[in-house]
């Protein structure tokens, strides 16, 4: 029983505690970091992670834990999120406004959901195999729509206003790129929490078998899902592009391995295992620490993904002995 040890009064036991391995890590790697580096804890890196790291890597994140909630995967985030940082730029190259370039490039991430509720909702490919195509011709269409692969970078004129306004902006205090992550963590906390849809998630993530049973709309339901998920993670490149001040063509990809991690991680925090919005957050924020604090301490990008990997695997693997044991 949840908490037993609580409620009457017993000491807890260590394989009790096992439960909250994600929240203890977090602590340890966050004492640990601030003793082997004097610069952790300075104001500009805490920012630099909360706004390269944590903002964008969370609003990638909040996508993948409602695909990973439905009972799916989503391997296109990547792509959903350089078609947006693509489309968003290039108004902006061509001279656009500011609001043209942000609904191109929301349209751009939803067109990418769209194709995928296509492949997985009508023609029930499974959304590994639905999702991994995508991602192979979203490379392709950068690919082509770059000249092979060239970055844009936007340095001078009216576009930096909305550069300066995401990248750099504050308000009361905070950072503008941390206020829309935080928009978005609400929005979607509620959605997963509060909302009819969020709640045929859970039933559908928990055992397609039983939504049909049941009469749930699920083939609606998937598609939703991953024109949210294709949409959340246009949001999240557009912050990206906003804060670097450029296109990277397959930028996206280096936030899909974390996502996939930091869900995962999330959903050690409870007994059913299943995917929850706080617990990625935490997710986030570990994984965010800890390559802020490799990087900190001297250890390159190849060393870095070791770390990461190493981290991940324990948390997973201490999590699944406490169940086991439970």
């Amino acid at each position: 029983m949840t908490n037993s040890w609580l409620r009457a009064g017993a000491p807890p036991k260590p394989r009790d505690l096992l439960r909250f391995g994600p929240v203890i890590g977090f602590v340890g790697l966050f004492v640990f970091f601030s003793l082997a580096t004097s610069t952790f804890l300075s104001a500009a890196n805490l920012r630099s992670v909360l706004v390269n790291h944590f903002s964008i890597l969370g609003i990638a994140s909040l996508g993948m834990t409602l695909v990973i909630a439905a009972g799916g995967i989503d391997l296109s985030i990547g792509t959903a999120m350089d078609m947006a940082s693509l489309g968003f730029i290039e108004v902006l190259a061509v001279g656009g406004s500011t609001m043209a370039a942000l609904a191109t490039g929301v349209a751009a991430a939803l067109a990418v959901g769209v194709v995928n509720a296509v492949l997985v909702a009508r023609l029930r490919i499974t959304p590994f195999l639905a999702t991994l195509g995508t991602l192979f011709i979203g490379q392709s269409v950068e690919q082509l729509a770059t000249g092979g692969g060239q970055p844009i970078y936007l340095v001078a004129g009216h576009p930096l206003a909305i550069f300066n306004a995401i990248g750099t902006g504050i308000v009361a205090d905070v950072p503008v790129a941390l206020w829309i992550a935080a928009g978005a963590i609400a929005g979607f906390f509620v959605l997963l929490g509060w909302t009819r849809l969020g709640r045929r998630v859970v039933v559908l993530g928990a055992g397609p078998g039983v939504a049909r049973y049941t009469g749930l709309p699920v083939r609606r339901d998937t598609a939703l899902v991953f024109i949210a998920a294709a949409g959340i993670c246009g949001v999240a490149g557009i912050v990206s592009s906003a804060t670097i001040r450029s296109y990277v063509p397959l930028a996206g990809n280096a936030y899909l391995l974390d996502a996939i991690g930091a869900t995962f991680i999330g959903t050690t925090l409870g007994r059913d295992g299943r995917p929850r919005i706080a617990g990625t957050l935490l997710g986030v924020l570990l994984l965010s620490i800890v390559k802020n604090g490799l990087l900190l301490i001297g250890w390159t990008f190849e060393w870095q993904q070791v770390g990461t990997g190493i981290l991940i695997f324990l948390v997973l693997a201490v999590s699944f002995g406490h169940r086991r044991e439970a």
